[in-house]
């Protein structure tokens, strides 16, 4: 049955190219999602073995990510069906078959235990984004096309030179050239540790800027800014997630080399909080409120790899993190998405009094602000606040100060964002468009708010034994 992770999307995308009918091919999008995470359900929580010579195995690290990944894409396949309804005339069958193959693409990543593989699947995910992000077809968003595709493919390029370098590493040290993950982690102590160092810095450089952690976070303002709502959503929720699984990886693999772990921390750690550093900068009188989410998303990687930077005590809430960052996104994103197409902009001197205009979408975007700034009573209040206690449980007063400074001044920025685009009072006779609410636009995003609700005050104890299972792989025993 773990085949039909990527064969279900895979073979779905080649179903909806024959259907010729605009209107009816984005309607078979939500049963192929919805079969996708039941399958993923069934799987997360039953024991795996591995398949094809130990190259695939859903372990905990994966399960975490496609748990994610499923749910986010399953919520905007039917937030998809809306979408397209406002744009019949829009031809819809590159967008459709690039969702599902970027599925099946993110699934592969996940089951992958050979590093070779997932670069592979990685790669893949970029190639199928890229359509998608051109929807709009003019001249800014095929300027954002470019530059994602350019920076993104520097950085998968680095990223296999790391891989290479890795693979010499075991050659070197007359353990047979391999990028097995099981294997790595058997003979990481016996491995070369020049070229060792030299594979990391080139990975973590790589998979890094699919992440789009600073100052290789380029692409995102762009990109983001530019695709439609629903490609923002998969973009920050879905690769996102298999590029942090890439360097959770490669942290993975570190643990087994005690003497390079550390400097991989520290790296993490730096970049986490650069990361911070510039969303908050850039995020402070942000005008355009879809490029202040692409921001946002720099500002939450940056925390995912301090969790990582910091080490035990911080894995859990990391893993906590990845699955709250990527529904909140998903409400924000979406929301942000109604917002823009009921005022024809996505400016705050176009788009002012939303709860007015769009009651759902805009209290929604509200109150997906909430969430994504750590406030309770959401899941991302108890992420951060683990995150944060184990920084300073561990000593490390200034990482844990500026962590916090940087979470002040990213709130006060959104707010001074969110706050004129959903309060305010509509511009008389400026961005009035025909847009009316409906519930394939409204209730997905809805959904996804719960979920962070759910997930903030009562998570699931067989979700919570999964994390720990999966923090377990990147802990440090003593």
């Amino acid at each position: 049955m773990i085949h039909l992770l990527v064969l279900l999307p895979f073979f779905g995308a080649f179903i909806l190219w024959l259907i010729s009918d605009n209107r009816l091919r984005p309607k078979f999008l939500p049963g192929i999602a919805l079969l996708h995470l039941l399958v993923t359900l069934y799987l997360v929580f039953t024991t795996q073995t591995t398949h094809h010579n130990g190259w695939i195995l859903l372990d905990p690290l994966g399960k975490v990510s496609l748990l994610g990944i499923s749910t986010l894409f399953c919520t905007c396949s039917f937030y998809t069906v809306g979408y397209l309804s406002y744009r019949p005339r829009r031809p819809n069958r590159v967008l459709c078959l690039g969702m599902l193959l970027c599925l099946a693409a993110m699934s592969l990543v996940c089951l992958s235990q050979n590093l070779g593989l997932m670069w592979v699947a990685i790669e893949a995910t970029t190639i199928a984004m890229a359509p998608l992000i051109y929807f709009n077809r003019n001249a800014r968003s095929i300027e954002a096309t470019w530059k994602y595709l350019l920076i993104c493919s520097v950085g998968i390029a680095l990223a296999l030179l790391g891989l290479l370098f890795l693979g010499y590493a075991t050659h070197l040290s007359g353990l047979g050239a391999t990028l097995l993950l099981p294997e790595l982690l058997q003979k990481g102590e016996m491995l070369d540790r020049h070229w060792l160092h030299v594979a990391f810095i080139f990975m973590l450089t790589g998979f890094g800027t699919k992440l789009g952690l600073a100052p290789l976070h380029t692409w995102k303002p762009d990109a983001y800014g530019e695709a439609p709502g629903l490609v923002g959503a998969l973009l920050s929720g879905g690769l996102v997630t298999c590029a942090f699984l890439a360097i959770a990886r490669v942290y993975q693999i570190s643990l087994a080399t005690a003497v390079l772990h550390s400097f991989v921390q520290q790296l993490l750690l730096v970049m986490g909080l650069l990361s911070m550093a510039v969303a908050a900068m850039f995020m402070a009188r942000q005008n355009d409120f879809k490029r202040m989410l692409a921001y946002s998303s720099v500002e939450h990687v940056g925390i995912m790899a301090i969790g990582l930077g910091l080490g035990k005590g911080a894995i859990f809430s990391v893993f906590y993190h990845l699955l709250a960052n990527g529904f909140a996104k998903g409400v924000l994103f979406l929301s942000a998405g109604n917002i823009h197409r009921a005022f024809g902009g996505k400016t705050t001197d176009v788009a002012q009094g939303a709860l007015r205009r769009c009651p759902w979408s805009g209290g929604m975007f509200l109150a997906g602000f909430i969430a994504v700034t750590g406030s309770p009573p959401f899941a991302l209040f108890i992420s951060e606040f683990g995150i944060a206690n184990s920084a300073f449980s561990q000593g490390r007063y200034w990482s844990g100060g500026l962590f916090l400074l940087f979470l002040a001044i990213v709130f006060a920025g959104m707010a001074l964002t969110v706050l004129p685009v959903v309060m305010g009072k509509p511009v008389p006779g400026q961005g009035e468009t025909p847009y009316h609410e409906q519930p394939l636009t409204v209730v997905p995003p809805l959904f996804m708010l719960l979920l962070l609700l759910w997930l903030g005050i009562y998570p699931p104890e067989s979700l919570l034994l999964l994390m720990q299972e999966a923090a377990m792989l990147l802990e440090v025993q003593p």
